[in-house]
């Protein structure tokens, strides 16, 4: 991709409402654009991370069986009034009527909806378990948006449903749930730490939250020291010492990242979503429910992945694996930065190539904003060793690598 061509145009000043580093930032590098409070576009370099941060979701959701669906954005009033949400939503549901005074509602989330399809598919115990996942568009009626991407009125969730015959079916599903949340956000350079929370309009026994420790995160987590145990303080007030162990607990600042329902037969007894056991008799669904906000998780890699200069994007998420810089426009300059670029392409390999008629000092520093893994430069000195400099956004030390072997050097250190 020519960056003349890129539909892009990093920022030097922004507004001085812009306080999170991951609104800034991705403002800044012309990820996204705000179009009102708490809603944005993805321009191209913000919708190739969300397209990979997608792919990555996807891809571990696969690994445990889940099959994908795409569910509607518009939703009858009649489906939230099986139990009891239509009034009782919090955030309140967008609503809306149509030509016909038919009320809707703009989904906030889909227990209701998938609910609905089980009910007419699911009828006996040989039909389970069963685990449905999609990327759609949620719609939450917030009274304050802030935050850039991290509390937004539109947004993109993965939320994951199981149906289950017994406990123990669905305990099992949870855990491999859980362990696919880690890897997810280990792929992402994220440390994350599951802790009990308030289950709010969503409902079931118990959740759990997935927390990343962040000075903007609005939540305030208590973690033991000594044992696994962590809370959302919504959940547990004020403790000074582990329930469970009785060490002291540390106070952290979070950004819950995604959140884990145990639902039981909440949803499939209010609705008759019901089975045959193995007995013959009938019994309701036994249901789980797990979200990742896509943006979200987008806007906490920035958060925890930035210096003063910009972005550092982990490889598995960043917009492209490297960025050539062409310096001057000396013809064998540009007829190089060409022949690299494209060498490095029939590697595999992703290229944003500034050929830009900008100064050296723009184009690094618009390097060091939009923050892809590597930066490539091809200039008369290194061209005078018939070489191209080499830097991870990383790292501060710059080498030197031979232009026939960089593809291959590259390719090698980016599987």
């Amino acid at each position: 991709m020519k960056q003349s061509k890129l539909f892009s145009k990093t920022k030097k000043e922004l507004s001085e409402d812009v306080e999170a580093a991951s609104h800034k930032w991705l403002l800044k590098g012309d990820f996204i654009d705000q179009l009102s409070s708490g809603i944005y576009s993805f321009l191209p370099l913000g919708w190739r991370v969300h397209q990979k941060i997608e792919n990555l979701i996807r891809e571990e959701m696969n690994k445990i069986g889940a099959q994908e669906v795409f569910l509607p954005s518009l939703q009858p009033k009649q489906l939230w009034e099986e139990t009891d949400r239509w009034g009782n939503m919090a955030p309140p549901l967008f609503k809306l009527e149509d030509q016909h005074e038919r009320e809707y509602a703009l989904g906030s989330t889909h227990e209701e909806v998938i609910t609905d399809l089980a009910r007419k598919r699911i009828e006996s115990y040989r039909d389970l378990p069963q685990a449905v996942f999609q990327i759609q568009n949620k719609f939450r009626n917030e009274v304050r948006a802030t935050g850039g991407l991290l509390r937004t009125r539109e947004f993109m969730m993965k939320d994951l449903y199981s149906f289950h015959a017994t406990e123990k079916s669905l305990d099992n599903y949870y855990q491999k749930v859980k362990k696919a949340y880690f890897r997810i956000f280990d792929s992402c350079n994220l440390n994350a730490v599951a802790v009990e929370a308030e289950s709010g309009s969503i409902g079931g026994s118990k959740s759990e939250e997935f927390m990343i420790e962040s000075p903007s995160g609005e939540d305030e987590v208590l973690i033991c020291k000594n044992c696994n145990f962590g809370a959302n303080t919504e959940k547990v007030g004020e403790l000074n010492e582990c329930p469970e162990c009785g060490a002291e607990l540390e106070h952290k600042n979070c950004i819950e990242e995604a959140h884990a329902f145990y639902l039981g037969d909440k949803y499939s007894s209010e609705m008759g979503a019901t089975f045959t056991d193995k007995n013959g008799e009938e019994e309701p669904l036994l249901m789980g429910c797990y979200g990742i906000g896509v943006g979200r998780l987008m806007a906490t890699i920035v958060e925890v992945s930035h210096d003063d200069k910009g972005i550092i994007w982990p490889m598995r998420v960043a917009p492209f694996q490297v960025h050539l810089l062409q310096l001057g426009d000396d013809k064998k300059v540009e007829k190089t930065a060409k022949k690299v670029t494209k060498s490095l392409q029939e590697a595999g390999i992703e290229v944003l190539y500034d050929d830009r008629d900008k100064s050296a000092g723009e184009k690094f520093a618009d390097a060091d904003l939009i923050g892809i893994p590597y930066r490539l430069v091809v200039s008369e000195k290194s061209l005078e060793e018939d070489s191209v400099e080499v830097k991870m956004r990383v790292e501060d030390e710059t080498e030197l690598i031979s232009t026939g072997k960089i593809a291959e050097e590259i390719e090698n250190r980016i599987k």
